[in-house]
């Protein structure tokens, strides 16, 4: 890495803390699905299965534009590229408001992937720049302390979300039952009226960060050359000659669909239990609290203590463990496993980013681009974990079970597919990020 990158962390304090208030900001707006979910199934009336679209949504957009992302980053830089992130989820939250008027599904979807678009950006950028900003053995640290700043942020979004989405929305269910019609249409209609105030404070919000980021005190970084000691001789000319490279992007891609599984469903899963919303929308914070906890860990044990592939082993181990215990047990206790899943999803990313980007050189904005591609995951295994609780809710009613208990046996069950997710992160922490790579 050039001069600047060798410097210690201390000397990068300010960029920093500048890129984690980046982290802070899209750690608000992406956890706010969780209380989304409910809300849109509600307003909109949909299964479980379209319900998670929200989430699919967000993340999808991240294998549209992360390549496109990648050259934007080219011509104009990090510093450019996280400012008009910005101001492209600004354009997404604003598209909220005429959602709200019309309360059409497929308009809040196109809200929710120009937001992501955004983000996808912002990430794009800011993790690259975060990684290769000090030296590479204390990246996952740097990545801890974003997460940090992102989670803390998720948590304050789905409690305030929670409350200005979620409070009362049992009552309106019950309503709906003795209305006509359009007296329910109008109640729904007044339900999602409340998602105008929220976000019209967001679009302000994001576009005056936008204006600020220009201004900001970052340094100019860039990779290293590639590292003939760690490579090998033969200097590599394609992507596609980096194994760990291509398998980091599948750990990714599973990861952030079990993230979002634990963080996105758990409201859902907790009122699918019987907990009352009121209750129910502080799940989600318990899951990011558990992550940021984990976090906290991170920045004191890497490098000092453990090596970041073994925070990885011990993470996917966890992540086994965890997902066999929400299936064996109920109620509150298989809630609790739900949200201790955060504590093993917490230093799956930063680990597996200096993971897979070590030694790619000039490679790597164009892996910046695949890893964030992996990122989909997130839009793909929630939707099926969906399909899955659908599928049996329906196989259930048929044997003349009612829908309140067919629908918790279902969300229950089908959290099984969390479990080959995290078989997937554990070979990659015990010899996947090796492959390709030649040490001395």
């Amino acid at each position: 890495m050039s001069s600047r990158n060798n410097k210690s962390d201390t000397n990068n304090f300010v960029p920093i803390s500048i890129i984690a208030g980046l982290f802070f900001i899209f750690g608000f707006v992406t956890w706010i699905n969780g209380a989304l979910i409910p809300f849109m199934k509600t307003i909109n009336e949909l299964t479980d299965a379209q319900s998670y679209l929200v989430a699919s949504a967000s993340y999808i957009s991240f294998v549209v534009m992360a390549l496109p992302a990648s050259y934007i980053i080219k011509k104009i830089g990090y510093r450019k590229g996280m400012s008009l992130g910005l101001i492209i989820m600004a354009l997404g939250a604003i598209l909220f408001i005429p959602a709200a008027e019309v309360r059409t599904y497929w308009v809040f979807l196109t809200a929710i992937f120009i937001q992501g678009t955004g983000m996808t950006l912002l990430q794009t950028a800011s993790n690259p720049y975060i990684t290769i900003l000090g030296p590479i053995e204390s990246a996952a640290k740097r990545i801890a302390i974003m997460g940090i700043a992102n989670k803390i942020a998720g948590a304050l979004g789905s409690v305030i979300f929670g409350a200005l989405l979620l409070t009362g929305i049992e009552n309106t269910k019950e309503k709906m039952s003795g209305l006509s019609a359009s007296e329910q249409s109008l109640l729904l209609d007044a339900m999602a009226d409340s998602v105008v105030n929220p976000y019209i404070i967001m679009t302000v919000v994001l576009v005056l960060l936008g204006i600020l980021i220009r201004k900001a005190p970052l340094p100019h970084v860039e990779a290293e050359p590639i590292d003939e000691k760690i490579l090998g001789k033969t200097q590599k000319t394609s992507i596609f000659q980096f194994p760990h490279l291509w398998l980091g992007v599948l750990t990714l891609f599973v990861y952030v669909g079990a993230e979002v599984i634990a963080g996105d469903t758990v409201i859902a899963y907790g009122i699918s239990l019987g907990f009352p919303a009121d209750e129910a929308k502080y799940f989600t914070m318990f899951t990011l609290m558990a992550m940021v906890a984990s976090y906290a860990l991170g920045v004191v044990l890497i490098p000092k203590y453990i090596s970041q592939s073994t925070a990885l082993k011990i993470s996917a181990l966890l992540g086994i463990v965890f997902s066999v215990c929400i299936l064996i047990t109920s109620g509150y206790t298989s809630v609790f496993f739900v949200a201790a899943l955060g504590i093993a999803n917490a230093l799956v990313w930063p680990a597996v980013w200096p993971l897979t980007l070590e030694g790619l050189g000039k490679f790597t904005k164009t892996a910046s681009a695949l890893l964030i591609m992996a990122i989909s995951g997130g839009a793909l295994i929630p939707l099926l974990y969906g399909r899955l609780v659908d599928n049996y809710k329906w196989e259930l009613m048929q044997t003349g079970m009612n829908e309140s208990e067919a629908i918790a046996i279902a969300s229950t069950d089908s959290y099984w597919i969390l479990i080959p997710c995290y078989c997937i992160i554990l070979y990659y922490a015990l010899s996947g990020h090796k492959l390709g790579l030649k040490r001395d």
